[in-house]
This record gives structure tokens, sequence and C-alpha cells, in this order.
């Protein structure tokens, strides 16, 4: 039997990793153990012919083997399910180099290898005469000082070996290194060559005589200096191959000493190898020489390299999925920026990490590739190499460093085999704790079942963006010299051979950390980058190098705190307090008679508050490291701007939405309190965003300016003027007041809207006579004016839906049908109020939510997504990132959470998951798997953007109607633009500095622009970019808001009024988009489907006009009486209708 199928090519898989796997993905094609299907001429329909595989009885029902049996047992134990191991087994396919590639890297190396050999010997000369180096290279060496003893000569390498990753089997993509150990001959060196750098510019001088060399070979590609890890004594020589494979892998030579040539005794820690009359000029008694420890683990780093191979190897070879388990570990590592850079957790040590937990027995030889990584990470979170080292060493000999003595030079302390070096000299504190914490974080969602543990593990990037709650740069860092002459750090500096930068990064780190104490729990610093430059160029200077960045993972409970409080003024630890603070610190008394020392930082508003740690930054840097302000380019909260309001204090909104809160609580009160009602309440909920900290600017409190307005004859109550400028937008806060059951309630639709609406009379009576609140009632609803904000309270009986859903048939049966008015008034009086209580509670545990929900709505209403997005599928979208933030932590800052919001819309598989966002933790991991379930039976009848609750697990009520699949896309588009631009903007201090131009939309997709008159838009002074001329609204600024008075108009926006119009007049031929704070512009889009004739009819002309075309008679859009209808609707709003006729394609 022969089975004919039709051949059809899978799209490209977008890859997360950014891996390169074009020509792998043919290894594995050629290697594929598939039967070769035969392919017809192009002009025949293209099928293939799968021939089938015969297997005899007992192979088909032979029983599994061992290790079949091992691997179902392995996918039931370890894995949430048989998913989560295919994702690691796929992942490792892609990382690990394929064999065509293993074959160009063979060839590359065995060319460079020859040409290496044939290195001419060249006549000895003394160090510092660079004569015999042709002017097309240069030494990659910084000469700090300029001169050292000593004679050098080039000749040909002892020895060139394979080593690093790459022989080991640990070599991963995307960016592939392979390293070369050049031996230099021994009669270059001098036995004393480690002293005084003498070592470290003959090693350069060779490096930089191989370049020389291989620059006239047509077989080398590009050549560049680097330095390994940032370590400016260890350069190195970057080689690629010509033509296509350039950028394919690259050769990294690195230049050693011969094995054994110094006595490793020499490089101990508390000894010196750079004296500090030859560095500085300045004699001093041997005795009184400082250690160098970091010069001497540079030095000694070199004679190593091969010993840690045979380790490597030895230890690997004991245990199959070794080279596996390192490779998902360095994945790991790169996906959080820990893996290249001056002091990072390397693929090296992430290999020796590994042996060690082998070689300690803490991971069995047996163990999988997902047992290792886990372990791996298990052992980082609950070790403290800062504290307690590791050492790797078995019996090391009598003249090694013990562990005291490293940690006494190093803050993180790992040794090598031969108990001489540690590996982790360059890393600092900070780096380790951030290593640590990001091991603790990755437990802690590893095995949740409702995470997607590979998805947060191994493929999301968490760049210092996106991770830290603040983040600030350390610009101009030539100005750190000063700050190591200050603190008197001219000893570490010489040890470091002039690196003013990471002599004064440990420093920073520690007066930061000491400064901001329990306001943070970590703070992390990037990495310097390995840099790299032609070789024709100077090695680069210091203060070339690009600005440092450091994070804050904030505490939000501590982190605002305007108060700094110190010891009692007669402790000990006074003038500690006194020293560190300076001139900030003062003897203050507080309420529990208490006298100590205490820092007061400025802070009135919560905006304010939040930028409390970037005060005690640049206070502290200007203090004990001259670094001035200018140089600190702080961008914890440069986003907050665009909700910023306030003059003279400025806010994001938590102070007014406190202020609507309390009022509402007020209100709440009184009502309850009311006892001459026939039925009692028994709930009042809050239904309006103000109510729940989300709303985008809250209302503020109002007094009138009753010259700016005429009053209506009968009711007194306040109209605008024509002839001046639309008023003052009053928002309504609108509360449901829920009434007790009765069996007096009537079963009749229309008789429940009277009864509510003789409540909504009573109300109003009652309030005005025992408070005085003005108000006015309607049949849907009871406005009261409170302290200058505006109330709309509506009664609701909770039976009233299922009235709306009840109706007699013909035949006097009754009938229960779902409609949309029994869905809209369920809406407003019961999903709504519990969503603002849910995300109410959600507020009181993450101080910042408000303020990201705030900065995310202003986002999709700048960018005309508001109405696709509604505010209140926009809130449940940010708590999700509150509620499972994994891989992050929570957001700490509104800035975070807002590129993370971006992220979430632009990367969320919409198609194929449900959003959960689980509230109080009510859904279990059963509830999880029902709703995906149910989710992908019924996908196709589900709105596009899913959004499930623990209230609402099958229809996602909150996007049922919106957005459609043309705008998710677009919405998806736009944030993924948005971020990548913010993320720039906000990292880059060299760009000018407008975070606002994300919330500029382009109008040049649209057909039709509308012009509005300034002076008729309410909210223009919100507008992402506010005019200079403002205009009287009818408003006392100075003036205290009162309960009492006239009324003025409620809910009056002629803008949102209109665009309601043009929806319901011409919703059918087009699209409507404006910004609803303050936008001036309404942009339209036509629909396509609109302007395709249709046949004639008298009852559908309207705005129509018809066509003949012989004898058929068409009907299409008639455009120019639509536009001036646009005016028309529009008169005293409408400026002017700009058509862009290009842009239309009917």
């Amino acid at each position: 039997m022969k089975k004919k199928q039709k051949v059809v090519e899978e799209p490209e898989q977008i890859n997360p990793l950014g891996l390169a796997c074009d020509d792998d993905k043919k290894e594995e094609e050629e290697n594929e153990p598939l039967i070769k299907a035969k392919r017809l001429k192009p002009e025949e329909e293209e099928e293939v012919v799968y021939h089938p595989v015969k297997l005899s009885r007992n192979d088909l029902y032979r029983p599994p083997t061992a290790e079949e049996l091992n691997q179902l047992k392995e996918a039931e134990t370890l894995f949430h399910c048989s998913l989560l191991k295919m994702q690691m087994d796929e992942l490792l396919k892609e990382v690990v180099l394929g064999e065509r590639r293993n074959q160009q890297i063979s060839s590359f190396i065995q060319t460079v290898t020859n040409l290496l050999q044939n290195v001419p010997t060249s006549p000895k000369v003394e160090v510092n005469d660079l004569s015999w180096l042709s002017g097309a290279v240069k030494v990659p060496f910084l000469l700090m000082p300029k001169t050292t003893k000593g004679k050098f000569h080039m000749a040909t390498p002892a020895s060139i070996d394979l080593i690093g990753s790459y022989p080991l089997g640990t070599c991963i993509k995307p960016n592939i290194k392979v390293d070369l150990a050049v031996t230099m001959p021994a009669e270059i060196l001098q036995p004393k060559d480690f002293l005084n750098q003498r070592y470290p510019r003959k090693r350069a001088l060779y490096l930089a005589g191989l370049a020389q060399h291989l620059t006239s070979s047509p077989e080398i590609g590009t050549m560049r200096f680097s330095s390994l890890h940032g370590n400016r004594l260890r350069p190195v020589l970057l080689l690629t191959p010509p033509g296509k494979d350039s950028s394919r892998f690259t050769v990294c030579v690195h230049v050693c000493p011969p094995p054994g040539f110094f006595k490793p005794s020499r490089f101990h820690p508390d000894r010196n190898n750079v004296r500090t009359e030859w560095y500085t000029g300045l004699q001093t008694p041997e005795s009184s020489e400082p250690p160098t420890p970091h010069y001497n683990s540079s030095v000694l780093g070199d004679l190593l390299p091969r010993a840690h191979l045979q380790f490597l190897s030895a230890v690997g070879a004991q245990c199959s999925a070794f080279s596996d388990g390192v490779a998902l570990l360095k994945v790991w590592l790169r996906q959080r920026e820990l893996n290249q850079g001056t002091g990072c957790f390397n693929g090296f040590l992430a290999s020796m990490l590994m042996a060690y937990l082998l070689v300690t027995h803490r991971i069995s030889n047996t163990m999988t590739a997902y047992q290792l990584l886990r372990n791996s990470l298990n052992f980082l979170a609950s070790t403290d190499l800062t504290v307690n080292g590791i050492s790797l060493a078995k019996d090391p000999d009598s003249t090694a460093p013990s562990l005291v003595d490293f940690h006494s030079a190093f803050q993180v302390v790992f040794v090598d085999p031969s108990g001489h070096l540690n590996m982790c000299a360059e890393m600092t504190a900070c780096t380790y704790k951030q290593l640590q914490h990001e091991a603790s974080l990755s437990l802690q969602f590893w095995d949740n079942p409702t995470v997607d543990g590979f998805q947060c593990l191994l493929m999301t990037p968490k760049t210092i963006i996106r991770t830290s709650d603040h983040v600030f740069q350390l610009c101009d860092l030539v100005k750190l010299q000063t700050s190591c002459k200050k603190q008197n750090l001219m000893s570490e500096l010489m040890d470091r051979s002039g690196n003013y930068i990471q002599t004064a990064l440990r420093f920073i780190l520690s007066l930061l950390q000491q400064g901001l104490g329990q306001r943070i729990h970590l703070l992390t610093h990037s990495l310097s980058p390995d840099t790299e430059w032609s070789v024709e160029s100077e090695a680069p200077k210091y203060k070339a190098h690009p600005p440092l960045s450091f994070g804050l993972l904030l505490r939000p409970e501590l982190a605002a705190s305007v108060l700094e409080r110190g010891p009692p003024a007669d402790n000990p630890k006074a003038a500690e307090f006194r020293q560190l603070w300076g001139p900030r610190s003062e003897l203050r008394r507080f309420q529990d008679g208490a006298i100590t020392e205490a820092v007061l930082w400025d802070g009135n508003s919560m905006w304010q508050k939040r930028l409390v740690p970037e005060q005690i930054i640049t206070h502290l840097l200007q203090l004990h490291a001259d670094i001035p302000k200018s140089c600190v380019r702080y961008v914890g909260a440069l986003v907050d701007d665009v909700i910023k309001t306030g003059c003279q204090v400025p806010s994001t909104g938590e102070e007014e939405s406190l202020l609507v809160v309390q009022s509402y609580d007020d209100l709440s009160r009184k009502l309850w309190r009311l006892e001459e009602l026939p039925l009692t309440v028994t709930a009042l909920q809050g239904a309006h965003p103000a109510l729940r900290y989300t709303q985008v600017f809250p209302p503020e409190p109002l007094k009138l300016d009753y010259s700016f307005f005429d009053r209506e004859k009968t009711s007194r109550s306040l109209v605008p003027k024509e002839d001046k400028p639309c008023p003052h937008y009053v928002t309504p806060i609108t509360v449901i007041c829920h009434m007790e059951g009765s069996g007096k309630w009537p079963h009749d639709r229309l008789a429940i809207r009277h009864i509510r609406a003789a409540f909504h009379i009573q109300l109003a009576e009652l309030l005005k006579k025992h408070h005085n609140y003005t108000c006015k009632p309607c049949p849907t609803h009871l406005d009261v004016w409170k302290d200058g904000l505006a109330f709309r309270i509506q009664v609701a009986y909770h039976r009233e839906p299922q009235v709306l859903r009840e109706s007699v048939n013909a035949d006097g049966l009754l009938v229960v049908r779902d409609n949309e008015e029994a869905q809209a008034l369920e809406m407003i009086t019961i999903h709504k109020p519990l969503l603002t209580s849910t995300l109410h509670g959600l507020q009181q545990q993450h101080p910042s939510f408000g303020a990201v929900c705030r900065l995310a709505k202003r986002w999709l209403a700048a960018q005309l997504f508001s109405d696709d997005i509604t505010e209140d599928t926009a809130d449940l979208l940010v708590a999700s990132l509150f509620l499972q933030p994994a891989p992050f932590t929570p957001p700490g800052s509104p800035q975070v959470g807002f590129l993370r919001f971006l992220l979430l819309l632009s990367c969320f598989d919409w198609r194929n998951n449900p959003l959960v966002v689980n509230f109080n933790s009510q859904l279990t991991a059963a509830d999880y798997t029902e709703i995906k379930n149910d989710f992908m039976a019924s996908r196709d009848s589900l709105p596009v953007m899913f959004i499930a609750t623990p209230k609402d697990k099958k229809l996602s009520l909150w996007t049922r109607r919106a957005p459609s699949i043309q705008m998710l896309q677009r919405v998806m588009v736009v944030a993924a633009e948005s971020l990548k631009v913010l993320e720039h903007q906000l990292m880059d201090g060299s760009q000018t500095q407008d975070v606002r131009v994300i919330m500029r939309p382009p109008l040049d997709a649209y057909d039709v622009l509308i012009h509005l008159n300034p002076k008729q838009v309410p909210l223009l002074s919100r507008a992402v970019d506010p005019p200079t001329v403002t205009f009287s609204r009818g408003v006392i600024t100075d003036g205290t808001p009162q309960s009492g008075g006239a009324l003025p108009v409620i809910d009056y926006n002629p803008v949102s009024l209109y665009l309601n119009e043009l929806r319901e007049a011409f919703g059918d031929l087009a699209l409507f988009f404006c910004d609803p704070y303050g936008g001036t512009v309404i942009s339209v889009l036509w629909k396509p489907k609109a302007f395709v004739p249709a046949p004639f009819k008298t009852s559908q002309m309207t705005a129509r006009t018809a066509k003949v075309t012989g004898e058929e008679v068409k009907t299409v859009p008639n455009v120019e009486a639509i536009l001036e209808d646009f005016k028309v609707l529009g008169k005293g709003l409408v400026k002017s209708v700009e058509a862009k006729f290009e842009k239309w394609t009917f």
C-alpha cells in the first residue's frame, strides 16, 4: 500500500534565542533517518510517495528497553509533562554545534595552526623598543608606566593547542568562540618576568607579532584585538574565516608561557609582584609593599588552561550528560547577561561548577542534563561563595593559599584544582548575589505547574532595564580617578594596573550598599563588555569605557521612606552614621521621646518619594567619591512624566486617587446610615477606575467659577456659555448601591426601573436633608456633588438581569434567553464592582500597581487603542504582571512595570494560550489545566484576546467585543516597536531624551484626519504634548472644594459625544480613532468592504451615490458628502477635515 501526500513547506520558525541555525538545519535534514522520498518533475503535481516500513511481529510487540523505561519514568517524575522534556531536548539540538560547523571550524583551525607554525624569528631588542613592529599593527596593551626592564624577540611558538569549551564539547551557539593556546618559547621569557608587568607586556608584544605575521595571509578574514573577560592584562587576538563564513565563528588566540615556567607559589594573594617604586616613582621599603592579588591571578591564569582542560575532560568523560548540562547552564546565564564581561560567571566557571558538584558527589554521573541544571541552580541559590568559598583542590601543596587567604583578597572565592588560582578573582560580591538571586528565583517557578517553566527559565532575556526597578548610569568615568585618590585606593589601582574603573567600582558598590541598606533587595551592575578594537589601532583608554549601569531591586514598603533614622546621639555608632551622611545628618527629637541622628529627604508626593534612592545615591557619590550629580544619569522614573500633573507638587496620581477613595468611603458611611428608606442598603461598591487607583488622570476636587456659567432655569444648575471654551471635564465616579431583597419588588422590567428612579429621588432628598449635598436624580442614576467631586449612584436590584432574560412566548410559556441588555447590566452592577474591589486590594499589596496601569492606559490612549483595549482589559493585563511575574519579580516601580506591559503585549502567544489572571491564588493547577483544555477545544469561537479570571474561566467577558484580530496585531507591532525605542532611549544617554516619542502615533496610515478646535477639547491640558496656550475652564485653582452650591454639567465631553455620533452614523463605512486625553485629531480609516459597489436599493442609500454602468446600477459611498457631513455634525468643534486621497485604495 502506498500513501500519497502533498509537499507542504513549513514556515521558518522564529527563534527567541537568536540562534544561528541555518547550516545546521541542513545538517539535520541530511542526518534525519527518514526514507528518501521521490521528488517529481516541476511540471507535474508536487507530491511525495512514502513507502511503509515493514516490521516483524516480534518488533511490533517488543517490550521497551531499560533506556526507554528510564526515559518514560523521567518524563513522568521529573517534568511537569513530557512537553518540558521535549522542549529541553529541542533546545539542545538548536544550540549544540552540528557536523558541518565542526568541519568548518576544524579546517580553519588547521589553517591558522599552519600559519602560526611559520612565524619568523626576529633579533633581540629592548622590551620598550617597538621598531621591529610595522606601523600596521599596534601593541594591544596600555603602557602605564611607559617603560619596564627586559629583552624581547619573536620566535616560532613552542606549541599550539586547542583549549576551552570547543575540545570539551560544551561550545554552543550563537556566539561560537574557539580558544587556541599559543605557547611562547621559553627563551623569550626571563625567570623574573612575573615582576612589574614584564610578562604581560611580552605576552602582548608576542600577540602583536602573531597578528603582524597573519596580516598578509588571504586565508584569514578579519583580525581584531580584545581582552579576555575585560582583563586588559590578558589581550587576545580574534580571527574569523574569510568570505561568507566570517560571522559564523571566531577563533580566539591566547598567548601562554611554557607550562611550569613560573612557580605558582610566587602568585600567592599576599605577595607583591608590582613594585611601588617602579609604578609610582615613590620609594617604599620592601616589607611594606602592598599585595597584588588581582595582578597575580591574571598571570597565574595563563599558566593553567591546559591543566584545566585535562581536569574537565576527565570529569566530563565520567558523566554522559555533562556537556548537555553545561550547555543548558550557559543558555541560562546568557539570558541573564551574566556570561560576558569583567567579573562574569562565564562558560568556563559553569563547567567548573558542574565538575565540582560531580567530584564532591553532590550530583550523580547518571543524572540527565535537566537534573544537572537543576542541581547546579540549587547549589548556587543555597551557597554563598562570598562567605564560604569552595575549592576543587583535593591535595594542594604546602605553598597553596588557604580559603581564608583567598577571602581576605577577593570578594568571591572558587579555587581551581591546582589550589593556587581563584577563578572568581574578578567577580564582585554584587554580581554573585545577583547570580544567587536569579538561581533562587528560577527554582521558585521551576516546579510551579501554572508557569511555563521552560519559557521563563531558558527563553526569556532578562536585561538590566527590564529586571531592575530603578536604573542609573555613571557617565564620564574619567572622574573615577578622583574617587580613587580621595579614598586613597592607590595600592588597589597599582594591583589593577591603572584600571581606575574596576578599582573604584568595588568602593562605589560597598558605599551604595551601605547607604541604601534595607531599601533594596539587590544592587546589580552591568559587566564591562569585552572591548574589541582593530589590530591597527591603539588599545582603547579607560576613559573610552561605556557608562557603567547599576540596577536596584527595591523593597516597595521601605524604598520610598523619606526618613533615615540613625542611632541615638550617645551611641558609639552615631559617629559612623554622621561620617556616612555628612552634613545631611542632624539630631532630631521624635514623638516617642528619643533623640537620634536622622537624615530627612525631600518628598511631598509619592512620585517624589519614589526618587528618594536617587537623592541618596547622588549625595553619597558627591560626598565620598567626588562624582558630581551631572555624571549620574538616573532613569528610574523618566517615563512617569507622561502622567505627571501639578506644578508646585508634581504627582503621578496617587494623592488624587487617595482623595477620591477617602471621599467615597465617607459617602458610603453616610449612605449606610440613612434610616428613612423603605429598603435598607445591603452593599455599596465602587465601579470606577479611580476607586482602584488606575484612572489615568484621577478626578481632582474642583471649586467652580460661577461667572463662567449660565444658570438652567428650573434646577438652577450650571450650563456652559456659548462664547466660552468648553468647561472643565467633571468625571462621574460610579457607585453601585444594592438594596435588600423583598417580595414586593416587581417582576416587570419597566416597573423595576420606576422603583429604581423612586429610590434615586428619595436618596437625593435624604442626602440634601441630612448632609446638604447638591443632588440631581435621574431615572438611571443619582448625581451627588460632594467635596468638589461628582459621584454617580446607581441603585441595583440583584434579580433585574434575570428579569431581562425572561420573556413570554406566543404559547404563554416563560422563555429564558440571554441578551445584550442583561449582559450589559450584569457587567455594570456585578462584574465591574467585583473587579474594582479586587484591584483595590492588589494596589494595597503592590504600591506601584496603579501607576503602572495609568502609564499603560496612557500609552494605549495615545496610540489610539483605548477603544480596542478597554480600561478594564488593560487593568487585567497589568494585574497579570504582578500576580505572575516569572521570570521577574513583581514590578517595584511604574517604569519597569510599563516596560513589561509592552513586552507582554508584543510577545504573548494570544492565538494558542489564554492569559490567566489568578487573583488571590484562587485557581489551582487543575483549574489551569481545565481553562487551557476548554480554551483549546473552543478556540475558534472565543475572543482573539482571551483573559481568564477565577470568576470568569470560560468566556473572557472583558474582551468579548474587542479587540478584533487586525487591531490586536496592530497593537502587538506598535508595542514591540515602542519597547525597542523606549529601552534604547533609557539606556543610551547620548540620545536626545524624549520618552514621549512612544506616545506619538503615526497618522500617515489614516485616510482622513478631522482636526478639532482646541478651545472645545476639555482635556487639552492632558495631551501628550500640551499646548503652551491654555484656556480658562471655569475652575478656581486656589479655592477649597465644597459640597454644596450649584451642580455643574457632569460627564460633558464634546469630543466623545461627537465620536459617538460619527460611529453611529458612519460606523459601517469607517473606523474612528481619537486620544481621549486631549487629542485634537480624530483619525478615520475607511473599511475596504464598504467601498465595494453594491446593488441599488432605495432603503440603503444613506451616504451613498448611484453609478450607472450600461443597464446596471450600483451604489458606492458618497465620499464628498460624507466629509461634508463630518463638518456639519461637528460644527463649532471641527476646525478642518483633511482627506489624504493618495492613501485611499478602493
